[in-house]
């Protein structure tokens, strides 16, 4: 008999906490659907759902109802970030990390990364590329392992031989070796095929491709194509085979255009883009993805003595200025806009700042919040999950100390993060 009692009391302990149902006061609400601002408005969360949205303050009596007072503070669906580097965080020693560091290391410091990104509000992210630890920590998060945002990510980015993202750039002769598709290593239609299927049998949510040069690679060029436009379509065509989609870094004007033509679904930092180029972008439904932040912190690196390789810094101070520029011309030409920022390129946690270089570009506030909510959503696919706080989505809440349509730079201060229904962060 006491044995059952003790069954029943267990199975009512479990019932109480199934039941629990959390109020959040709002004293404004961004809709990212529409577009406003609302003005006092609660929201109702259980378990990891949002379950019901009210005009003005609601706190029922009675029942197992936790209240969260976030009155004096603007709330809005968690940040989606859709380009970061979950393994790293650049410093002087980087170029060395790759050899000194093993996998492990890799994965502790990558802890770090992910708790500090979901804390500024970050909640889901798309990782470009590392060295495959990224799929772990993916799982490790997945899992209430660790925390952190919600991870789709690339697992090792695919390059051409020399290529950016190529592993071995740099490495003397005794370590270069031949890598190849298993490396993320293409030369051919055949290993660029081989090559996506080897990154879906890792565990990988989309694909990234290396299009030109690259900034921080230890290489000459920064912006040269480096894939044939029939690698590129292999790539994308085998992607879709394995429902997920790809995205290119690309600098130079003929490696994006042979990309967007190719299939890819979002261009990474654009930095050389043409009229012509924005124009394909348009027609393919490519978004860019601006990594502003990026831009600026190379070009302010490269002033430093010694902090890159010698053959970097004229990369840095010749890209660096432009990203900016030239993601002001795509918005005011129409092309769409996914929220993105090479976190790991500067410190996680900063991700932020690109809200205010998109507005001072002349995206409007509301825009940017946008673009990385409802926008970046839609890409993932997860358009009926996340990026709007709305009943049946996961409870994926922030807040922050002020209106950021009158105010933008309040985005880099986020003071309550509540992920999947749980609260990771409050005032």
């Amino acid at each position: 008999m006491k044995k059952i009692n003790l069954l029943i009391v267990l199975l009512f302990s479990v019932s109480v906490s199934f039941s629990q149902t959390t109020h959040i006061l709002c004293g404004k609400l961004i809709d990212t659907e529409k577009g406003i601002v609302k003005e006092k408005q609660t929201i109702a969360v259980k378990g990891n759902k949002i379950t019901h949205l009210y005009n003005g303050y609601v706190v029922p009596r009675g029942g197992d109802v936790v209240v969260v007072d976030l009155k004096d503070k603007v709330v809005m669906p968690g940040l989606i970030d859709m380009h970061v580097h979950i393994e790293l965080e650049y410093d002087k020693k980087a170029r060395l990390n790759k050899y000194i560091l093993n996998e492990a290391d890799i994965a502790f410091n990558s802890v770090k990364f992910a708790e500090t990104t979901l804390l500024n509000g970050f909640t889901t992210v798309r990782d470009l590329g590392g060295t495959g630890v990224n799929i772990a920590i993916k799982k490790a998060i997945k899992s209430g392992k660790i925390p952190g945002p919600r991870v789709f990510t690339a697992g090792k980015s695919l390059a051409t031989t020399g290529g950016h993202a190529d592993p071995t750039n740099g490495s003397s002769r005794k370590l270069i070796g031949n890598p190849g598709p298993k490396e993320g290593v293409v030369n051919s239609v055949e290993d660029a095929k081989k090559a996506v299927r080897q990154r879906y049998k890792n565990g990988a949510d989309c694909i990234k491709i290396t299009a030109t040069g690259g900034v921080l690679s230890v290489a000459k060029s920064g912006d040269n194509p480096q894939f044939t436009i029939e690698e590129v379509k292999a790539i994308c065509d085998m992607a879709k085979d394995y429902g997920m989609h790809v995205a290119a870094h690309a600098h130079g004007d003929e490696g994006m255009q042979r990309a967007i033509i190719g299939g890819v679904k979002t261009i990474e930092h654009g930095t050389y883009m043409s009229d012509k180029t924005m124009e394909l972008m348009k027609k393919h439904n490519a978004y860019l993805v601006p990594t502003i932040t990026a831009g600026k912190e190379v070009e302010e690196k490269a002033k430093v003595k010694g902090f890159y390789p010698d053959i970097v810094v004229p990369k840095a101070l010749a890209v660096g200025p432009q990203i900016q520029g030239t993601f002001a011309k795509a918005y005011k030409k129409g092309v769409g806009i996914a929220f993105g920022t090479d976190a790991g390129v500067f410190k996680h946690g900063n991700n932020g700042k690109e809200f205010g270089y998109m507005v001072e570009a002349g995206m409007p506030a509301m825009e940017t919040i946008q673009a990385a909510t409802i926008t970046n959503a839609k890409i993932l696919k997860m358009e009926n999950e996340v990026g709007q706080i709305k009943i049946g989505f996961l409870a994926d809440i922030i807040a922050v100390d002020e209106d950021p349509t009158k105010n933008i730079n309040t985005m880099e201060n986020v003071v309550f993060v509540m992920k999947n229904g749980k609260v990771y962060k409050k005032k």
